[in-house]
């Protein structure tokens, strides 16, 4: 039973992974606000991490990440380092510290957006020479734009989790 569990589990995460990436990668480029798209991988990583831990998001971090370096054109690896790490983190600290929540998961998603626009902003900055006081508006607006889908990702995480930890039902008779 544990093993079909985990392949439903993997299965279930990596479902979701791709309905969001094609969101990100494929929908959101035309439908752009202000010249912005926002980014809906590092909200996934991080619910997962939230509720599943710190193991599937430390895994889901990885894919998420090298999807993101992908659609975004990013400098190689740089968000597979961050989601890999951030799901880590936060994994660990869903499992013995914090509580498990939306309020908990807006908070790391906040701080993973803004860790996200530095990211972007650091080729922008020491290789093109652009001052950073040009790109903090940019930075925030996406920040903003992005945590717009923050909810609807959490009900899709939330959902799977919820799947996923629920009670195999006994079939035999008492």
């Amino acid at each position: 039973m544990r093993r079909k569990t985990l392949i439903i589990t993997i299965s279930l995460h990596a479902l979701s992974l791709m309905v969001v990436f094609v969101f990100q990668g494929m929908v959101f480029p035309y439908l752009r606000i202000a010249g912005l798209s926002p980014l809906l991988l590092p909200l996934l990583s991080t619910g997962v991490a939230v509720y599943a831990g710190r193991f599937a998001g430390g895994v889901i971090g990885i894919f998420a990440g090298i999807l993101c370096d992908i659609s975004l054109n990013e400098p190689v690896g740089a968000f597979t380092i961050l989601l890999t790490f951030t799901g880590l983190v936060i994994g660990a600290l869903a499992d013995s510290v914090i509580t498990r929540g939306f309020v908990t998961y807006f908070m790391f998603c906040i701080c993973v957006l803004v860790l996200a626009a530095l990211i972007q902003m650091f080729p922008l900055i020491y290789i093109v020479g652009i001052p950073p006081q040009a790109l903090l508006m940019t930075a925030l607006w996406q920040t903003i734009y992005s945590l717009v889908f923050a909810f609807p990702i959490w009900v899709l995480i939330r959902a799977v989790w919820r799947w996923i930890s629920r009670e195999p039902q006994s079939t035999k008779p008492q």
